[in-house]
């Protein structure tokens, strides 16, 4: 860990933050704060898979569709129109189009197969920006003059490392670079978002074989063949359950390789200051049960 106290946390003139936990819990947010000091740069996990790992896989899959009606078809092959994600800090959403719903075409879903090479693709995308990091925290030391670094993880990193291993490369480089900080949500948070998820199911990544379970629990328990499938009705069936079995894994990730923010906590505070506050006593909580 790069900070062991509170006090080296607050003494330090270049801090670096790694945020993680589940979406709805506060860490873009957070991460905008910072930035609009001046003095943090933000590097965004999801922005950098859609615009450097996956922003042409995003863009084919776009023209692929649109390529399906004869008259764009026709503008598109004499080079008449174009067609590019519109990926910002503000609009992720194209990274999660791009993932897709599995089940029935005819209700928007896409084939299970080809939900899986994309969720292999997205896995690939995710480890490489995780692991650019550290090249982002030189980068915006050296090119732009930023004393401080906030990184502002997706919700499924927890999906692709191993916290219980010491040697885990993706955590090992990470925690080497700056503090990994999980922002917890309470129970009555996660009913919240439960019933946010609910009204505009949104694609997620999941583990290969939380997946591979849930797919086939899912076709048993509603009697359906794939193509019967309603994606919205699975990704809605899957969002608890993938809440429960990425909770312990973050739980890991905070023992074994950082701190624990309270999201009750998290949402009290007014200002940069606050924030940093918490960090420390974190910190010190931490060093103190060591």
């Amino acid at each position: 860990m790069t900070y062991e106290t509170g006090a080296d946390w607050q003494e330090c003139t270049r801090k670096r933050l790694i945020l993680f936990g589940m979406s709805g819990l506060g860490k873009t947010v957070i991460s905008n704060m910072l930035r609009g000091t001046g003095e943090w740069y933000h590097y965004s996990i999801d922005y950098r898979i859609g615009t450097r790992y996956l922003g042409e896989a995003i863009d084919d899959n776009l023209k692929k569709v649109a390529m399906r009606e004869p008259f764009l078809r026709e503008q598109f092959l004499s080079d008449s129109i174009y067609i590019k994600a519109n990926l910002t800090f503000d609009n992720l959403a194209p990274v999660s189009y791009f993932l897709g719903k599995p089940g029935s075409e005819a209700l928007g879903g896409i084939p299970m197969a080809e939900f899986r090479r994309r969720q292999t693709l997205f896995r690939a995308a995710e480890e490489a920006a995780l692991l650019d990091t550290g090249h982002f925290i030189d980068r915006a030391q050296t090119l732009y003059g930023y004393p401080h670094f906030v990184c502002d993880t997706g919700g499924s990193i927890c999906e692709w490392v191993d916290p219980e291993n010491p040697d885990d490369p993706i955590l090992k480089a990470l925690s080497g670079e700056a503090l990994l900080v999980w922002i917890k949500g309470s129970e009555a948070h996660t009913e919240e978002l439960i019933r946010r998820f609910d009204k505009a199911p949104k694609p997620m990544a999941y583990q290969p074989e939380f997946l591979a379970a849930i797919w086939e629990e899912y076709l048993a328990t509603k009697g359906v063949q794939e193509d019967e499938v309603n994606p919205d009705d699975f990704i809605r069936y899957t969002y608890a359950r993938a809440l429960a079995h990425r909770q312990p894994r973050y739980a890991a990730m905070a023992d074994n390789w950082g701190i624990t923010l309270d999201y009750e906590d998290v949402k009290q505070i007014k200002g940069p200051e606050d924030f940093s506050a918490l960090i420390a006593a974190a910190l010190d909580k931490r060093a103190q049960q060591a």
